[in-house]
């Protein structure tokens, strides 16, 4: 008897010590602290509508002050996300911006786990059929742009990995309806991989990739964590997707090495292709950096590779919009 005592406690301290083990490798590779909510000017709002018999989810963000005719930014999440978990993710730096420079945010919902982006491979179906996202962001966007008297012709769109996908397809897609995009950590996919059919050329194009995340290689390859979870087919490197948009776009000039004075000393490289009209490509590497948005108020999960603080992405990126004609 007493042997079986001893046994129950040695398989309860063993137990224990799992316990601790894992929670300690959780709270060191996977939690995140989320950051502090600032006091903003404008009010935010949760609402639905149908697209092609499905309801979809979406969050907007309304400055106080804004002028007739403002410019419309879409922000989209990674995969198994919500809009309300990138506006966290992203340090409510969109909000910020937009309560700066007076323009309207809105954060939508994919319906299934990934955004039906120009990958093939993915989880964007239900039931068998592939959720029309490309539709439903387009119809999004035509509706605030007239519930808000917003410009037309400043309509943007940025997401986050699955969502930096998805505006890569608004870009070949929809480009005329979206006068600019930035996709962060999201590369093109690789041609047997690639479903879209791009109707030509129009929409200039930010890529903000870092140079050490293990999810979307920066050099290309396949794109997955661990080798287990969040597959999505081969990419392209961050530099041939770039000079992908850059031929699209008929940019047939090499590109320009160009350091921001707000990203000095940030470990960023930024290449430009701009050759005198209105769309151009803007490749940024983040020297360091993993899989997502670099920014000063949140630090990602250490398993999707180092966090920078700097530069403020959403700023890099608001900067590039605002040359397509955001101000």
């Amino acid at each position: 008897m007493r042997r079986f005592f001893r046994f129950l406690l040695y398989c309860l301290l063993t137990l224990l010590v799992v316990v601790a083990v894992c929670a300690g490798l959780f709270g060191y590779f996977v939690y995140s602290p989320p950051p502090a909510v600032p006091q903003f000017s404008g009010s935010l709002t949760e609402n639905s509508l149908m697209v092609d018999g499905l309801k979809r989810r979406y969050r907007t963000y309304v400055p106080r002050k804004l002028a007739a005719g403002a410019p419309l930014v879409l922000v989209m999440h990674g995969s198994g996300q919500t809009g309300a978990e990138i506006r966290v993710e992203t340090g409510y730096a969109f909000d910020r911006l937009a309560d700066e420079h007076g323009f309207v945010v809105v954060y939508p919902d994919s319906y299934s786990f990934d955004w039906n982006d120009c990958s093939k491979v993915g989880d964007f179906s239900v039931k068998g059929r592939l959720v029309d996202d490309l539709g439903f962001l387009r119809v999004l966007a035509d509706k605030l742009v007239a519930d808000n008297g917003l410009d037309p012709k400043r309509v943007f769109a940025t997401g986050v990995s699955a969502g930096g996908f998805m505006s890569l397809r608004l870009a070949l897609e929809a480009p005329a309806q979206f006068r600019a995009v930035a996709a962060v950590a999201a590369n093109l996919p690789q041609p047997d991989n690639f479903k879209c059919k791009p109707v030509g050329p129009g929409t200039s194009v930010m890529i903000m990739n870092g140079t050490k995340d293990p999810l979307v290689p920066f050099e290309g390859g396949e794109v997955n964590l661990l080798g287990l979870f969040f597959k999505g087919g081969k990419v392209h490197s961050s530099g041939q997707s770039a000079q992908y948009f850059a031929d699209l776009n008929k940019l047939a000039v090499a590109p320009a090495t160009v350091q921001a004075p707000t990203l000095a000393g940030a470990g960023v490289e930024q290449l430009l292709w701009r050759n005198g009209g209105k769309a151009e490509v803007e490749l940024v590497a983040i020297r360091g950096g993993g899989h997502g948005l670099p920014q000063p108020w949140f630090r990602r999960a250490r398993l999707l590779g180092p966090s920078p603080m700097a530069p403020n992405g959403a700023a890099t990126i608001w900067a590039f919009f605002a040359r397509q004609g955001a101000r």
